[in-house]
C-alpha cells in the first residue's frame, strides 16, 4: 500500500459546519426536559442520584455529561442514554475544531 499527501483543504460545507454550535445536553435539558417532566433541578438531581450542584453544572453547560451520566438520564427521561451521549459528543467535537487548527496537517489517503 502507498501513501500519497493531499494539500488540506476545508470544504465549504466543513466550514459552514463549524459555524453552527451544536447544543449542549444541559439546554436541552434546562429549557426543554425538566419543564416537560414539571420537576425542579432539586428533584431532578435526587432522582438521578447526583447532587444538585453537580445537575446545575450541567444544566449551565459548565459540565459534560459524561457515559455515566448519560445512562442516568437515559433512565430518567426514557428515552436511553444514546441521545445524551450524542450530544455532548458532537458539543465536544465542534469545541475542538473551534479550538485547534489543524491546517498544518495533511490528510493522507491510501493507494492499492
Amino acid at each position: 500500500m502507498m501513501w500519497i499527501i493531499s494539500t488540506p483543504t476545508e470544504s465549504d460545507m466543513a466550514r459552514k459546519h463549524r459555524s453552527i454550535l451544536p447544543m449542549h445536553p444541559g439546554e436541552l435539558l434546562r429549557e426543554d426536559v425538566l419543564p416537560a417532566l414539571g420537576i425542579t433541578q432539586t428533584v431532578a438531581a435526587k432522582h438521578l442520584g447526583i447532587s444538585r450542584q453537580s445537575l446545575h453544572e450541567i444544566l449551565t453547560e459548565k459540565r459534560a455529561v459524561t457515559p455515566e451520566m448519560a445512562v442516568r438520564l437515559g433512565k430518567l427521561c426514557g428515552n436511553g442514554p444514546t441521545l445524551w451521549a450524542s450530544l455532548q459528543s458532537k458539543y465536544d467535537v465542534w469545541k475542538a475544531e473551534e479550538m485547534l487548527d489543524v491546517r498544518g496537517i495533511p490528510t493522507l489517503e491510501a493507494r492499492a
